[in-house]
């Protein structure tokens, strides 16, 4: 008799849906800080949070990540040598977003102000 795995996926938990659901409402040419995404979770001071919620997600899938900045309103680097904030960078470029010489956002042109 053959004994058949069983593969368990384990799904986000509540707090990064809450986070995951804040990021999918960033409209399209704006940004939003690390911050403000906790805050409008209902977690204040968890803005690193975040940051570990956007990481987990799979390399697959529809969320705007690349819409979070920090609060400088520059893309947080990597430990990959700078890959994922050029691939960013590039996303937000294509969205509109513009860059000054020094490469932040100027974040009272982009910044999402929701209703």
């Amino acid at each position: 008799m053959r004994q058949e795995r069983i593969v368990s996926m384990t799904l986000p938990s509540d707090t990064y849906q809450r986070i995951y659901a804040v990021v999918a409402q960033v409209p399209r040419g704006k940004v939003a800080t690390y911050g403000q995404i906790a805050r409008m979770a209902d977690m204040p001071r968890h803005a690193r949070l975040v940051g570990y919620a956007l990481h987990a997600l799979a390399t697959v899938n529809r969320l705007p990540w690349h819409r979070v900045v920090n609060a400088q309103g520059m893309i947080s680097e990597r430990g990959d040598g700078g890959a994922a904030a050029q691939k960013q960078r590039r996303r937000l470029e294509r969205e509109g977003v513009r860059f000054n010489a020094r490469g932040v956002i100027p974040l009272k042109q982009y910044l999402w102000q929701p209703d």
